[in-house]
């Protein structure tokens, strides 16, 4: 189910990038930055024209029955937001947070 785990930056650049090895791994790679550009082209569009602000909706990005597996990736990153040596907006180095991701992964598959 979750085969690829980003954290983006508020800037619009990928914190945190994990993966499951397999053959397509730089095609999720590769999916979260093209992700990044539709983002950026829409904020970018937004503010040469007068658009509607539901426009930005991207729709569900999950599905709600996974709500648990986002709600404990989300208690993470925010221990790491709260660790008083983490900088924001650098890359994340955590173990704990790694090894949560890697745990999710392992869970789903």
């Amino acid at each position: 189910m979750a085969v690829c785990v980003a954290v983006i930056a508020k800037e619009n650049y990928p914190l945190y990038i994990r993966s499951i090895p397999t053959e397509n791994e730089l095609k999720f790679h590769y999916m979260v930055h093209t992700s990044l550009d539709v983002v950026d082209e829409k904020i970018s569009a937004m503010g040469k024209a007068l658009v509607d602000q539901r426009e930005l909706y991207l729709g569900l990005l999950y599905p709600t029955e996974d709500y648990k597996m986002f709600r404990k990736l989300h208690n993470s990153y925010t221990d790491v937001m709260c660790n008083p040596f983490y900088n924001p907006g650098d890359r994340i180095h955590s173990r704990a947070f790694d090894s949560m991701v890697t745990s999710m992964m392992i869970q789903v598959c």
